[in-house]
């Protein structure tokens, strides 16, 4: 079974995502390096404070109806009606995604950020935001048509120009082509795809149905606490410990183990689709969550204990003194193999049932725990602290899910069977 779940994995195209996703990090990579080459330290620094901002925001482009494109385009079986679907997602996307831009670049304006400059640089973040929507939709119009060949195509197109227009763009006009560069790629991109639009604005008009805007902002909002879960010990250790150093330091005994989440978004991005449009067929989903958690028990113990036997010299690659931290990094690859084992397959699972909605508020109950348990071992075991408290909120969320999800899927189909009885 396992060598056949591999086999369709493939056969979708799942050998380009996973191609493209580390592509995508070794050029961001490079981009981060440029940067810090070609542009004043302490701009650059304003820059990248401007772009953690802006990274909370781009969850919400579209307000989430990028995510009602997928589940709900997936689930259309009617060529015709999924046509009408891109051309609403589209129009009101992209609607939504100006307003979004509008309304955060003016509240910026008045708020006092202790560096200068953060506001205006913000905006040219912002003016991207409708260009990285239509970018998200292209990919999901090409992964309903089962073509993940193609997603491959667009990511690696987008992250290539990026790289480009920062190396060039950067070189002539410093930190404002810096900036430039965020606008014009997906500007580039969008223009070597633009056939994939074609006749979309002559499609029947399309009537939402009921929850599918609610989905999709619920889908974003998940998305930007999930983001804000993973950055609470780092926000917590600089707070209660009042010390730079130890925030560095988690920065990079954590960079391993937060490395190896794209793992689990590779299959998920090759199989949500497939996933969704089979989710009732109880055989079909009963057999690909046997397939994956099979393969990520696999993976997940291969490489724990391949970092708890090469934890000393993986450290040391960071800096000679890292090694006494060991136990932290250990129980943060244990925390880790939660997320690629339960969290990763039984979060997508659950907005495949259309509850996004419950992904939101068990992540809003997460950071109440995070928060809780960082402020009391934080103070009393520094770093080893944060490390048990995320690695502990790991398994509760991927645990918690999939007993939502059995939960909530069981009930579902009791209640289809009895409608139809």
């Amino acid at each position: 079974m396992l060598r056949t779940y591999l086999t369709n994995f493939l056969q979708r195209a799942g050998a380009y995502i996973f191609g493209i996703t580390v592509l995508a990090r070794i050029f961001s990579f490079v981009g981060s390096w440029l940067a810090l080459q070609l542009l004043p330290n302490k701009a650059l620094g304003t820059v990248l404070f401007s772009w953690t901002i802006f990274s909370f925001i781009t969850p919400l482009i579209g307000l989430g109806l990028h995510q009602g494109y997928i589940r709900y385009g997936a689930l259309e079986s009617d060529a015709s009606q999924r046509s009408a679907l891109l051309h609403y997602v589209v129009k009101k996307g992209v609607q939504a995604s100006v307003i979004l831009a509008f309304f955060v670049g003016l509240i910026a304006f008045f708020i006092p950020f202790s560096l200068d400059s953060v506001a205006k640089h913000l905006l040219f973040f912002l003016l991207s935001l409708p260009l990285l929507f239509l970018i998200e939709i292209l990919k999901i119009k090409a992964r309903l048509a089962h073509d993940n060949k193609r997603v491959a195509f667009i990511e690696g197109t987008y992250q290539l120009l990026l790289l480009l227009c920062i190396a060039v763009f950067s070189v002539f006009w410093s930190i404002q082509g810096y900036l430039l560069a965020f606008v014009i790629a997906p500007s580039l991109t969008l223009g070597f795809y633009t056939r994939d639009f074609n006749n979309v604005f002559k499609t029947p008009q399309y009537v939402p149905t009921k929850g599918f805007w609610s989905f999709g902002i619920y889908a974003a909002l998940s998305n930007v606490a999930t983001m804000l879960l993973f950055s609470i010990d780092m926000l917590l250790l600089g707070e209660l410990l009042h010390d730079p150093e130890m925030v560095t330091l988690y920065r990079y005994l954590s960079l391993i183990p937060f490395s190896l989440l794209f793992l689990p978004r590779v299959f998920m991005t090759t199989d949500f689709v497939s996933i969704t449009e089979n989710i009732y067929n109880h055989k079909a989903t009963k057999n690909y969550i046997y397939s994956y958690l099979k393969l990520f028990t696999i993976i997940s113990t291969v490489l724990f204990f391949g970092t708890y036997l090469f934890r000393i010299p993986l450290l040391r690659l960071f800096d000679p003194q890292f090694h006494q931290y060991a136990t932290s990094f250990t129980i943060l690859m244990f925390g880790i193999c939660g997320i690629l084992l339960l969290r990763g397959l039984f979060g997508n699972l659950l907005s495949s049932i259309g509850l996004a909605r419950t992904n939101y508020y068990l992540t809003l109950i997460a950071i109440s725990l995070n928060l809780l348990s960082n402020y009391y071992l934080i103070p009393r075991y520094h770093i080893l602290g944060a490390a048990i408290t995320t690695a502990s909120i790991m398994w509760f969320t991927g645990i918690a899910s999939a007993w939502l999800f059995y939960y909530n899927y069981n009930k579902q189909i009791r209640t289809s069977l009895t409608s139809k009885a």
